[in-house]
């Protein structure tokens, strides 16, 4: 009966890098070689949920601990967040954090405000955030060969 528990101990303790990482990776390469839009959203809101529930994770390490069940709790929400027939982590994002991204924008989607900003303004006017991204965000014909 030892044994047993051994493997269930060593399978649980593999489950949460597999489920949270090693799939997570793999599919969000697919996604990318792929030409639907739908299954990059799904991956890009799962690593931004999953580096904000690692952060918060971080934050709250000492009182984590004291939860017995914590990592359970993490690899069920992980899943919910991973699995495909759930697309929670694309759920998540459209019910919570797109609404907060819109009212801090005043209700522009990203890229249509990005591509106002690019037509209106020249590159060094503006807020300080979007001169860092135009710095950063090299325009038409700016490209270098390396």
């Amino acid at each position: 009966m030892s044994r047993f528990w051994n493997l269930i101990y060593g399978v649980h303790s593999l489950a949460g890098p597999v489920l949270m990482l090693l799939y997570p990776l793999y599919a969000s390469v697919v996604a990318i070689e792929s030409p639907s839009k739908v299954d990059d959203e799904q991956w890009l809101a799962y690593w931004i949920l999953y580096s904000f529930l690692t952060l918060t994770e971080m934050v709250l390490q000492p009182v984590l601990e004291w939860i017995p069940i914590w990592y359970t709790v993490k690899l069920v929400l992980a899943a919910w967040l991973v699995l495909p027939q759930f697309r929670g982590a694309a759920f998540i994002y459209e019910r919570f954090v797109r609404q907060q991204i819109r009212q801090y924008r005043g209700g522009k989607d990203h890229h249509q405000h990005q591509h106002q900003h690019r037509k209106s303004s020249p590159a060094g006017t503006g807020k300080g955030k979007n001169k860092f991204v135009d710095f950063i965000m090299p325009k038409k014909g700016e490209h270098e060969a390396y």
